[in-house]
């Protein structure tokens, strides 16, 4: 077996062009990931193939070369800029003698270095063992427990099973504790739903200012750095707007092209908060080229976790580095804000965009009325609490009858909580009042 170097700061980037239906290389991109995982890149090397060569994906050609390349430079690691299969990976490492990365393996490394939270690292654990279960390889023959000859007959297990088996303990310990966390984070979800307080989740391609956006919207000072996956963690935050008093904003992990299937499986509980926002503001970078294919890589992943469907707000960012643009709103073919161009680090445009995120709030909002007992007072409270009234009368046993707007959402909040006010609000239900 190859005997890995140790260490693994001086990088080759290798960037693969195939021919279409794959996906295009972004070398840029992928420099700036070998830069967020902390490696310095000493050389790149660019090559063009149909499709992947079986054995070494670039072919003994390149291969040849790429074991030049390291040598000239001392280089540690080479990282591929596209998936590997297992066997292609123990052959590159055997081809060129040196610790081989592909794209998977390099988001895996950056997600480990920036987790923070308790709940962030059992995720990453958990796709770093199930991504290396696929690249064990027999490495320790002098271990192995299972061979023919006298006396050594009988059941037993090798090495490279001993570690499968090891590893589908461990993530089945990871994912009791991921469950157990799941728990305590719908339990806050409830709390919230009791609340009625509307969710905003900001999603959107990597570094596209979404971490920044967050700390102007709400007041915070999260972690924020012009790097990909600068933030892991998903950060609950309140935010004012006009009518909402208040809107809680969720900060969740940037995505990005070939976001790795484990880590995508790993993130669903933390990605819940995506999944049950009641409005998602999609963060996207003004001043990219590639525009159009981060925004349709964005929306593939919402559909990937089960949130293509939520209402969406875009967001353009960063439009201070370009003079010619200015704070607007672009509005749909009905009146409603379906775009918002701001920028998270001078401020402008913030205004517009709370503006934004109420009318969309409001879209599916219904106004009806409501009798209240006097014995009500912790609910009458509670609903201007959240900027629900909007007229008030007094009656004649003492209580209030109260003009309230809420989304249909909230009000079936509202009703379970409070059986006895569905016959009283008028309308919301398809048939007369006086039959729910």
């Amino acid at each position: 077996m190859l005997d890995r170097p140790r260490g693994g700061e001086r990088a080759v980037l290798v960037n693969v062009t195939l021919a279409p239906p794959a996906p295009a290389c972004d070398p840029e991109e992928f420099a700036e990931l070998a830069a967020s995982a902390g490696v310095d890149c000493v050389a790149t090397m660019a090559a063009r193939r149909d499709r992947p060569d079986p054995k070494l994906f670039v072919g003994s050609g390149k291969a040849e070369e790429l074991k030049t390349l390291i040598a000239e430079h001392d280089a540690e690691v080479v990282l591929f800029d596209r998936a590997l299969s297992p066997a292609q990976e123990r052959n590159l490492e055997r081809a060129v003698n040196c610790r081989v990365l592909d794209r998977t393996g390099l988001i895996l490394d950056i997600f480990a270095q920036r987790a923070r939270s308790f709940e962030g690292q059992l995720q990453v654990e958990m796709a770093q063992l199930r991504h290396l279960s696929t690249r064990l390889v027999r490495g320790w023959t002098h271990l192995e427990r299972q061979r023919g000859g006298i006396g050594l007959r009988g059941p037993g297990e090798t090495q490279l099973e001993t570690d499968r088996r090891l590893i589908g303990v461990r993530i089945k310990q990871l994912q009791e504790r991921l469950e157990k966390v799941r728990r305590q984070r719908q339990q806050g979800g409830r709390a919230r739903r009791r609340a009625m307080l509307s969710t905003t989740a900001l999603v959107g391609y990597t570094n596209a200012g979404k971490s920044t956006l967050f700390n102007a919207l709400t007041d915070s000072e999260i972690y924020a750095a012009d790097q990909l996956f600068a933030t892991l963690d998903t950060t609950l935050r309140r935010m004012n707007v006009p009518g909402e008093h208040p809107v809680l904003l969720s900060d969740t992990v940037g995505f990005i092209r070939d976001l790795p299937p484990d880590l995508v499986a790993a993130f669903q509980a933390t990605l819940e908060e995506t999944r049950e926002a009641t409005l998602l503001l999609h963060v996207i970078d003004a001043q990219a080229e590639d525009i159009d294919d981060k925004r349709d890589e964005v929306l593939a992943v919402l559909d990937r976790i089960g949130a293509g469907e939520q209402p969406v707000l875009e967001v353009y960012n960063k439009i201070d580095l370009d003079p010619t643009q200015a704070p607007r709103v672009d509005y749909g073919e009905e009146g409603e804000p379906v775009a918002v161009w701001v920028s998270a680090r001078t401020g402008a445009g913030l205004d517009l965009l709370r503006a934004a995120v109420a009318a969309r709030l409001d879209e599916a909002k219904s106004v009806h009325s409501v009798e209240l007992a006097p014995t009500d007072g912790r609910l009458r409270a509670r609903l201007y609490k959240m900027g629900a009234v909007i007229a008030e009368a007094i009656t004649e046993a003492g209580g209030w009858r109260l003009d309230v707007n809420l989304g249909a959402g909230r009000w079936g909040q509202l009703l379970a909580e409070h059986p006895h006010l569905a016959a009283q609000v008028e309308g919301f239900l398809d048939e007369p009042a006086e039959t729910g």
